[in-house]
């Protein structure tokens, strides 16, 4: 079985891992191809950077090589027309294997695929359809969320579900260290899946249940409104780290909130106005009123500074304490 893999971000490595893994192992997989997006402007600087599964394959293909193994071709067109389809046909696919591609495959691309494709998606379909299954879940305080490998349908992550699982959430994961999870299990499933494709194929099931999207985030998703509740904020911060991290201002300076946590009923609430500094504990950190209960931070930064603990920050910050944070609606 010849694949092609499609993906981009780093939640995809171990899956590409896996693909490769089973070829060196000599188990009827071939690793026909790497399609991921083009090489794009990051940063304050505007660097030239490839993507995170781009940037992985010279490793791969080291390893590779010392198996005998030729270099994994690579794919990186702007749009998937005529000439990308040309330049995918010639790899000679039978299967496509996305993960976090970012684009949607339309019918004249998926005819290049003898077998059809797979779409690797952690969350337990139908539950968040769409483009961030891993920040829903947080930020709903879901008490479990999974991984789904789906056949490639017309409709977005709608197709029968070949492979499932389910992963425990114990409520202060973030983004980062969900997504380590998600793709460790994805790979596994992954393996599995391929090494009997067709008979689980065969038995693939309709998606059942309730539906839900969740939606493109964006810079300005990461702005805090200290009008909401402690849990709301908290899960917020962990939701979106490592990008696009939540921030808020203290005047004009732009502050990154990257860890927190609710502070247990039992501390008083000094009932200020949201956003208010109210002092430092020394076994939760820098106390800031929320629209319902307090939230203590415990590692922050202003822009163009290092990340700090709160007691390091508070041993720079003069006159932190007693602050207003918020009042300002502008993308870092």
């Amino acid at each position: 079985m010849r694949i092609l893999f499609a993906g981009s971000p780093s939640i995809a490595l171990p899956s590409l891992n896996a693909i490769s893994t089973l070829e060196m192992e000599g188990r009827g997989i071939t690793l026909a191809g790497i399609l991921t997006n083009p090489d794009s402007p990051r940063g304050r600087r505007g660097e030239i950077i490839p993507t995170d599964i781009s940037a992985h394959v010279s490793e791969l293909d080291r390893k590779r090589a010392e198996k005998g193994l030729h270099p994994i071709p690579q794919l990186k067109p702007q749009k998937l027309d005529s000439e990308a389809r040309r330049n995918i046909a010639a790899l000679n696919a039978d299967l496509l294997v996305s993960f976090a591609y970012g684009r949607i495959f339309g019918p004249l691309f998926m005819s290049l695929f003898p077998m059809g494709g797979i779409n690797i998606h952690p969350s337990l379909l139908p539950k968040y359809r769409g483009a961030s299954p891993l920040q829903a879940a947080i930020l709903a305080g879901d008490k479990e969320t999974g991984v789904a490998i789906q056949k490639i349908d017309r409709e977005m992550d709608a197709g029968d579900i070949l492979s499932v699982k389910t992963i425990s959430l114990n409520g202060r994961e973030t983004l980062q260290s969900l997504g380590e999870i998600a793709a460790d299990t994805a790979s596994v499933m992954l393996m599995e899946l391929l090494l009997n494709f067709k008979e689980r194929e065969a038995a693939a099931v309709k998606q059942d249940g309730d539906i839900s999207y969740c939606y493109q985030i964006k810079k300005e998703n990461g702005l805090i409104n200290w009008e909401k509740n402690a849990h709301e904020i908290d899960a917020q911060i962990r939701a979106y780290n490592p990008w696009p991290l939540s921030f808020t201002y203290r005047e004009n300076d732009l502050l990154y909130i990257l860890e927190a946590h609710p502070v247990p009923d039992n501390i008083p609430n000094a009932k200020a106005s949201p956003g208010m500094v109210l002092g430092s504990d020394k076994e939760h950190g820098i106390m800031i009123q929320t629209g319902n209960g307090l939230l203590a931070v415990k590692q922050l930064q202003y822009s163009g500074k290092k990340a700090l603990d709160w007691r390091s920050f508070l041993n720079g910050a003069r006159n932190f304490t007693g602050s207003q944070l918020g009042g300002r609606n502008i993308l870092p």
